[in-house]
């Protein structure tokens, strides 16, 4: 990042912090679809829940500047769509006019801090609805781990059925992240088997008094085609941090991209921080496995 763009960032946030909402109403929009029949989606909303680690790097997303000019060079790229972020990235985005034209997913629940006690009882720290719909955002993404041996989940799915219900209200996308999950003694684990993803599926899809506006965001697994066959509604595949080879990877989104009812990809750390530390290149790679009009 720039020194210019850095003091920019911390000069308005000191003095004119007005400037935020200013640039927010000021973004220029796009439909969520558009003109592609998939879209790539940008996901930075991991660090406020304490996950800062990729690939065996446990402080990896530690620094904010380091992220930001990721993320622009991320953004920059052709066939890049948008973001999904907490408050404090799309704002620092925003001041830097790098969301023009993008679609803006806001990150809502991410009180089940990694590694917690209290992981499954996943409050709403972040976006509301209501702040979603005055920074003129396309849509609000939930976090729903299903963890049965937990009374916390309980709380976590009333909340993600409050926000799918209020999100739908405003016309706007509730994006759900459903897990079937258990605590072990190595912490919160996701039941990663087509059975495990098809309950997760089913929990997720029925939250909230309205399904019109509601996506799905799912991790690439085996058997990706039973999990399809399990949901009618617009699914977009989740990158996670992942332990294969990149061509590996790309591989798997590239098959599950071509099952029905999936719109695209939302990635963060894979395409933020590759092996390489070349981001254009990986976010190119990632652009080209999309289908379009």
């Amino acid at each position: 990042m720039r020194d210019e763009d850095r003091r920019k960032i911390s000069e308005y946030r000191a003095r004119y912090p007005e400037k935020i909402a200013q640039a927010a109403a000021e973004r220029r929009r796009r439909p969520v679809l558009a003109d592609r029949d998939q879209i790539l989606i940008i996901a930075a909303d991991h660090a406020a829940r304490g996950a800062l680690g990729v690939r065996g790097r446990p402080l990896a997303m530690a620094s904010r500047v380091d992220l930001l000019d990721r993320l622009c060079a991320a953004l920059a790229r052709p066939g890049v769509d948008g973001l999904l972020a907490t408050p404090d990235v799309v704002e620092d985005l925003l001041l830097l006019g790098a969301l023009h034209d993008k679609v803006v997913i806001g990150s809502m629940n991410r009180g089940g801090v990694h590694g917690s006690a209290f992981e499954f009882d996943d409050r709403f720290t972040a976006y509301d609805v209501e702040t979603i719909a005055r920074m003129r955002l396309d849509g609000g993404k939930m976090l729903c781990r299903v963890g049965l041996g937990d009374p916390g989940t309980a709380a976590t799915l009333e909340s993600c059925a409050h926000a799918v219900t209020g999100l739908a209200r405003e016309g706007l996308v509730a994006m759900v992240e459903p897990f079937w999950s258990r605590r072990d003694e190595h912490g919160v684990r996701h039941d990663l088997s087509a059975a495990g993803m098809i309950h997760a599926v089913h929990v997720g899809q029925g939250l909230g008094a309205t399904s019109a506006h509601t996506w799905l965001k799912l991790p690439v697994i085996d058997e990706m085609d039973r999990v399809m066959e399990a949901t009618t509604l617009p699914t977009l595949l989740l990158g996670g941090d992942p332990t294969a080879a990149p061509d590996e990877v790309y591989s798997s989104w590239g098959k599950a991209l071509r099952l029905p009812g999936v719109r695209g990809l939302v990635v963060g750390r894979a395409l933020l921080y590759p092996p390489d530390d070349d981001v254009a290149a990986a976010v190119d790679t990632a652009a080209g496995l999309l289908e379009v009009s």
